[in-house]
């Protein structure tokens, strides 16, 4: 597995004969993985010849500095996690990614305002920014994003399709533990009582039978509730347990 620091080595990376005429699956994270992740590498591991893995903690999608300088920082972990999976690993500096100081961005003008972007503002410009700038750099057949930022998977398909790019997006199903609370690296973030508790959420989500009771029930198991909304068949939530913030989403 090689790590690239620098986007120089990894481009002639990219263009070498270790590439050429081969199949490449792309899975884009923040780092801070966990067994989510994992199944997310090992089904680009199943569909491609070569997989490649970034790892970058973009700050132009954090509206709140403090969930930025919050974000766990685990690379020697992450390298442990997706060893055996991944042929190269694309860790680039902030500076390399925003070389013009984010003056040029993506902006998606309706769905990006709704949910979580009516709560975080600016989130997804973030988001769709660096996706569209890694996915440029990766060159990939598929890259691969999980269905528990559903609102997230919806905008990048979008993007890709009304920007002409050459790459699949493969959308895989959210993993949980065993309690049925969605992986997430947050999750870490919670004292114990706190976990016990956030199993609820996606118990309250899946069981109520309108979202608005589904809001009601959450306020009055303790949870700050941002939203409970609908949208294609899909119930999506976003609560704060600890001032720490978690989504989760469920097909009705």
């Amino acid at each position: 597995m090689n790590v690239h620091h620098q986007l120089a080595d990894w481009r002639q990376r990219r263009q070498g004969p270790e590439y050429a005429g081969r199949s490449v699956g792309f899975v884009p994270t923040m780092g801070a993985l966990h067994a989510g992740h994992r199944a997310l590498l090992a089904r680009a591991r199943a569909d491609n010849d070569r997989v490649v893995l970034s790892i970058f903690v973009n700050p132009t999608q954090f509206n709140d500095p403090t969930d930025l300088e919050k974000y766990p920082r685990t690379l020697a972990a992450d390298l442990r996690l997706a060893e055996g999976l991944v042929d190269d690993v694309i860790v680039p500096s902030g500076a390399e990614m925003y070389p013009d100081g984010f003056t040029y961005r993506v902006t998606e003008d309706k769905f990006s305002r709704e949910l979580e972007g009516a709560h975080r503002p600016g989130h997804f410009d973030g988001v769709l920014t660096v996706v569209l700038k890694l996915l440029n750099l990766a060159q990939a057949d598929r890259a691969y994003f999980g269905e528990k930022d559903w609102q997230q998977l919806r905008l990048v398909e979008g993007m890709v399709q009304a920007l002409f790019l050459p790459v699949q997006i493969v959308p895989c199903a959210t993993e949980r533990e065993g309690d049925g609370l969605a992986l997430s690296s947050r999750n870490r973030r919670l004292s114990h009582a706190a976990r016990i508790r956030a199993a609820q959420f996606p118990q309250i989500l899946r069981a109520a039978p309108t979202a608005d009771t589904a809001a009601a029930k959450l306020r009055e198991c303790g949870f700050d509730v941002d939203y409970v909304a609908e949208r294609a068949g899909v119930r999506l939530g976003a609560i704060r347990i600890e001032n720490i913030r978690l989504i989760d989403n469920v097909r009705l």
